[in-house]
């Protein structure tokens, strides 16, 4: 029997609704609603519509009521107050919802100092009558029902959508929240509308008002939604006396504040990063002067042509710079570009050298071509051309005896795949003799249209070149240098001169200083994400830290402590241990007495971090430091652990960096990188011993 095929994800056009648009959406539908309250907050009526309420709000200001204005004041000081009550009373009574307390304290200092204020009226239930069998033609029934039907759900599967972002998006989450099963959410819709229009009631529609308010009190289940519910129901059947005598401007006042937390300054400076304002400004403004469904179309139709003018707008310039001719490709590479792109190539002259930057994602198969047929015809004049991108591996494929190569970046010299003998080599053969032709390496290459995305014998290691294979051939390891430097010279220097350029100019300006093992696995730049002049960085056998006094003739490590603390002005610093370390298995087998060699002279400054883990780990009824979720796997490991905590403690010893600590001009961290999972864990000193909390993956566009 075949396995079940997993369910596809229901509705995918509702997911696929730019986040500009649902943002500009609850903006809108914020503005709508603090816009309407305000004249309930001023005393006034509010009017039907957004700009019927601003035309009138002229008037509702010079002809304002002080009651209502103090009492939506009162509710608000409330709502902001509440959360922020200092000390431990303030933690007891911050569970209590702000809201509630807000419009509680309001309601009982109206009553108790007489206002006579417009209060909340609820309809009578004996006044309520069924629905009848409605009349008219047919056409415009079944007319008026679809169109329902279309807003309705279009509304309820927006809504969904906004509120699966805004859960997304909460800070310090505290439980797992599945995303909106939309199948389901139209048909709980559907259902409510048939209930809802036998007993008379309004059409019903999912909106984001209430669900943002349970996201914002930090609901953790979908339950809350149905608790919501029924909360509203016991209050409108049994709570009718006590609801009367809430002032309408109080609750207008908290009603207020919801609507403008729904316009997120957050949501306004990732939309601006991403360059879509103008689809968030455009959907917000159609929904607060048209409504919903059309400010949503306004804002998919702007979203459209936006990246329509996007795919189009291709800006190819031509530099001249010490004789090489840089032809850089800004934006995606069409057929509407080709033109252009031929006119600029052209003025390349004959037999130049030549690099052709293309920084974009996208290149259809006339541009391909066009590039291609260049590179052919200028290399065939006695040009050089070299075809880079913004990403690793965006390049036009030369013939496949010189470029072959499916490297990508950080891949080791020794599982490089960039050399391709014709014939298997005799032993002793250089294979690039035998091969007959130079080799060159690049990083992973992208197909072309007409690339079949293989690259003769791609292999892993244990192929030919790798140590220890059949047949393999060990080259020089200066070869390899110089293939690494010419890669860098020809792929990622090009991208990289002018960030270099302005790093020579101003001088470094590292905010870390990054203390870590001189283990070659180790590679800083890329477990941190860090670029040129981010990093400050030292490296010794061990990640040590010598007390001052103790160097004994060597005093680097702590001269680059004082530099990067007094001169460069670091706000913190790391020190970094990883899993199998070879000073920690060094330690663990070293004899303190017998340090004769330079690297057991070096070792002794590990002996500290040797005292904290003895033999018995639980001896002295200390934690020791550990990893959050599982125990070291060896001894080694729970050895690196303290050395990181030792370390930290040699670190406040130094004379700079206890001055700089007692200023609060720096900050201390401990980290343990496991080379085998890929995975860093940073030091958490808030229980006892230190715990290694591993880092979670975050929403980077955020």
């Amino acid at each position: 029997m075949s396995p079940r095929r997993p369910r596809p994800p229901p509705l995918r056009p509702a997911l696929a609704v730019s986040p500009a648009i649902v943002h500009g959406m609850l903006a809108g539908i914020g503005v709508t609603i603090a816009v309407a309250q305000l004249h309930i907050v001023l005393g006034g009526t509010p009017q039907s519509s957004v700009p019927d309420n601003l035309v009138a709000l002229p008037a509702q200001l010079a002809n304002l009521h002080p009651a209502d204005v103090a009492v939506s004041v009162l509710t608000l000081t409330l709502l902001l107050l509440w959360p922020r009550l200092p000390g431990r009373a303030g933690d007891i009574l911050g569970k209590l919802p702000a809201a509630l307390i807000a419009v509680g304290g309001a309601t009982a200092v109206a009553a108790l100092t007489g206002l006579r204020l417009p209060k909340v009226d609820l309809p009578s239930w004996s006044s309520h009558a069924l629905a009848s069998l409605p009349e008219g033609p047919v056409l415009g029934l079944v007319a008026a029902v679809l169109t329902t039907t279309l807003v309705c759900s279009v509304q309820s599967l927006l809504g969904a959508v906004a509120v699966d972002k805004l859960v997304a998006a909460r800070p310090a989450l505290t439980g797992r929240v599945k995303r909106s099963d939309l199948d389901r959410e139209l048909l709980g819709q559907g259902a409510a509308n048939i209930v809802s229009g036998s007993l008379g009631g309004l059409p019903i529609a999912g909106v984001a008002v209430r669900s943002s308010a349970n996201v914002a009190a930090g609901a953790v289940s979908r339950n809350s939604t149905m608790l919501h519910g029924v909360l509203v129901v016991i209050a409108a059947l049994l709570l009718v006396p006590a609801l009367e005598l809430i002032p309408l401007a109080s609750l207008a006042a908290l009603v207020m504040s919801v609507g403008l937390k729904m316009v997120s300054l957050n949501h306004i400076r990732t939309v601006t990063r991403h360059r879509e304002v103008l689809v968030y400004a455009v959907t917000t403004c159609g929904v607060v002067f048209l409504g919903v469904l059309e400010g949503v179309v306004l804002g998919i139709a702007v979203a459209v042509g936006v990246a329509l003018h996007r795919l189009t707008r291709t800006r190819i310039t031509h530099d001249d710079v010490d004789g090489v001719h840089h032809v850089h490709v800004r934006g995606q590479l069409t057929f509407l570009a080709v033109p252009r792109l031929s006119r600029v190539l052209h003025q390349v002259p004959h037999g130049a050298d030549a690099v052709v930057e293309l920084d974009g994602s996208f290149m259809d198969h006339a541009a391909y071509e066009t590039l291609q047929d260049w590179q052919k015809t200028h290399t065939a004049q006695g040009g050089s051309v070299d075809i880079t991108g913004r990403r690793p591996g965006t390049r036009i494929s030369e013939p496949a005896e010189v470029d072959g190569c499916r490297c990508r970046p950080w891949t080791p010299w020794r599982n490089h795949q960039c050399e391709r003998p014709s014939k298997a080599p005799a032993p002793g053969t250089d294979r690039r003799a035998a091969s007959g032709s130079p080799t060159r390496e690049s990083p992973a290459t992208t197909p072309g249209p007409n690339d079949s995305g293989t690259s003769g014998e791609s292999r892993a290691p244990g192929a030919y070149g790798a140590p220890g294979a059949p047949g393999a051939t060990e080259q020089p390891r200066g070869h390899e240098l110089a293939r690494g430097i010419s890669a860098f010279h020809r792929n990622t220097a090009p991208l990289m001169r002018r960030e270099l350029a302005r790093l020579a100019r101003e001088g470094q300006q590292p905010s870390q200083l990054f203390l870590t093992c001189a283990d070659s696995r180790v590679v800083t730049s890329m477990i941190t994400s860090s670029g040129p002049g981010d990093l400050f960085v030292v490296r010794n056998v061990g990640n040590f830290v010598p007390l001052p006094g103790e160097e004994s003739g060597d005093d680097s490590v702590a001269a680059a402590i004082e530099y990067a603390v007094d001169v460069l002005k670091v706000r913190s610093i790391t020190v970094c241990g990883h899993s199998g370390c070879g000073a920690m298995q060094a330690l663990l087998g070293a004899d303190p007495a017998g340090a004769r060699t330079p690297l057991q002279r070096w070792l002794r400054h590990g002996l500290p971090s040797l005292e904290r883990v003895p033999a018995d780990a639980a001896e002295d009824g200390r934690e020791r430091p550990r990893l959050a979720g599982r125990a070291p796997a060896d001894a080694a490991e729970r050895l690196c652990l303290a050395n990181v905590v030792q370390q930290l403690e040699h670190l406040r010893a130094h004379e700079s960096v206890a001055r700089a600590l007692g200023a609060g001009d720096l900050e201390l961290q401990g980290m343990y990188f496991h080379v085998g999972e890929a995975q860093s864990y940073l030091l958490s000193e808030d229980t006892e011993g230190g715990v290694f909390e591993l880092v979670r993956e975050t929403n980077l566009t955020a």
